[in-house]
């Protein structure tokens, strides 16, 4: 496993919950940056906030040291703290509800198994310019899958 560091930024959106959504991701390695979106028509926000740190390490072509910003408290408190206790309990949750998004977040797990990341939070709407770039990258994929419907 390299010891260089990549960097993500990632961002979802969504037009109505649900609705038409996007996602985004910015991932940097040194001077290399290299960004990438997408969209689905019917969705909710957090499943794109999901999907964007899926896109985005999945796009790894070999197990990777990755830093993983994100505005969702959701998918960085799921990943460090709750992902573990949904597993032994079978994928549910208190009051043995079913996990929502359980699909994503087995497909997240698998991913984190095959990288050594570290998952940090940073606050929406609040001048740090690589998740205003995602930001903006999901805004634009949700409003392109709107458009198109």
């Amino acid at each position: 496993m390299t010891k260089d560091i990549i960097e993500i930024f990632t961002d979802g959106s969504c037009l109505g919950n649900p609705g038409p959504g996007g996602w985004a991701a910015l991932l940097r390695y040194g001077a290399q940056e290299k960004k990438i979106s997408g969209s689905d028509p019917s969705t909710t926000n957090n499943r794109m906030e999901l999907q964007a740190a899926i896109e985005a390490l999945a796009s790894l072509n070999r197990p990777s040291v990755v830093q993983l910003t994100t505005d969702s408290q959701y998918l960085r408190m799921g990943m460090t703290q709750w992902v573990k206790g949904w597993q032994a309990k079978g994928w549910r949750r208190s009051g043995n509800q079913p996990v929502k998004n359980d699909d994503l977040w087995r497909r997240l797990v698998e991913l984190d198994n095959q990288h050594q990341i570290s998952w940090h939070w940073v606050k929406a709407h609040n001048g740090n310019a690589d998740n205003e770039c995602v930001d903006k990258m999901a805004n634009e994929a949700a409003h392109r899958c709107a458009e198109s419907q």
